[in-house]
């Protein structure tokens, strides 16, 4: 398991994995007529990136492509204080690829469950309406898909775990502050994400579709907000305050957000979405992290190492 050859600090790797995500092949830098080509490799509880340098097409395309299960002989090392596979040797392997998928630490029919449970408990007729709407259209890939192709909730059902934690935590925070207009604040939370369905290409092989890096899903889900509430005959605050959110929800306008967070629900939704991603990615590098030492950088957490310390 990658998980333990980190902890142990082994050097030598060899075993089996999935292709998840594999890069264009690149020129090398220090030799521009050899190619080296970029992967993201999974045991099916944790994916690493691995390189493998002197990339030759002509015999290796058929080996490395995403989706293939491969046996891998290499060099695991810390370079900038990431942990990766220098691939020395790749070939194929038998094993079923299915048996390295990753999903979500909680069942599909619970989070689905969950998921319709926090649909079910908005009060406002208008909002309601627009989230089954969009649920009913576009149900079927969300409860599959991945959040993202990686950082945080990369996995097969990461969309609607992320989602359903984000509802736990609205809920909670809408009784604590009781002017927060919960079925607001939970419909966005059902939907920050929908446009992520069209942003992205799939459970296998996950990349960014043509839509998802020309429009990006904050946008994209908007539109589908839109299109969901004028198909239904909806006007007024209801789609508009809902959209904003979608639009606003990742706080910045340095983060991608067209516009920043001008209600209380959108503010909090930004909040609510930031903390759980961070709080992932935070767990998954504690998890090939000893006690008392300290991670690798997270890129997404401003590239600092945490201190996993042990009271």
């Amino acid at each position: 398991m990658i998980k333990d050859l980190i902890i142990n600090n082994v050097k030598e790797v060899d075993g089996d994995f999935k292709i998840k995500t594999m890069d264009d092949p690149k020129p090398s830098r220090t030799n521009p007529t050899s190619k080296y080509v970029h992967l993201i490799l999974t045991d099916g509880s944790l994916d690493i990136d691995a390189y493998k340098w002197d990339y030759d097409e002509s015999s290796e395309k058929d080996v490395i492509k995403a989706g293939n299960t491969v046996k891998v002989k290499g060099e695991l090392r810390l370079y900038q204080n990431k942990h990766q596979i220098t691939i020395k040797r790749i070939e194929k392997s038998s094993k079923d690829p299915k048996d390295f998928d990753r999903h979500a630490p909680v069942s599909k029919d619970e989070l689905v469950a969950e998921y319709k449970n926090f649909l079910n408990s908005i009060n406002d007729k208008s909002l309601k309406a627009i989230v089954n709407e969009v649920f009913s259209k576009y149900g079927d890939k969300f409860v599959e898909y991945p959040a993202a192709v990686k950082n945080h909730h990369e996995f097969i059902n990461g969309l609607l775990f992320h989602t359903v934690t984000m509802c736990k935590v609205a809920d909670s925070v809408s009784n604590i502050y009781p002017n927060v207009n919960r079925d607001l604040l939970i419909s966005g939370c059902l939907l920050h994400d929908i446009g992520k369905v069209v942003e992205l290409s799939g459970t296998e092989g996950t990349k960014y579709t043509d839509e998802g890096n020309l429009l990006g899903h904050l946008v994209i889900g908007m539109t589908i907000v839109k299109e969901a509430a004028d198909k239904l005959g909806i006007t007024g605050n209801a789609p508009l305050l809902l959209e904003h959110m979608l639009l606003s929800h990742h706080g910045k306008l340095e983060y991608g957000s067209p516009v920043l967070p001008l209600t209380k629900e959108a503010l909090l939704l930004s909040m609510i979405d930031d903390m759980d991603a961070k709080m992932v990615m935070l767990e998954k590098a504690y998890d090939t992290t000893k006690d008392n030492e300290y991670t690798e950088r997270i890129f997404g957490l401003d590239n600092r190492s945490f201190f996993k310390g042990n009271l």
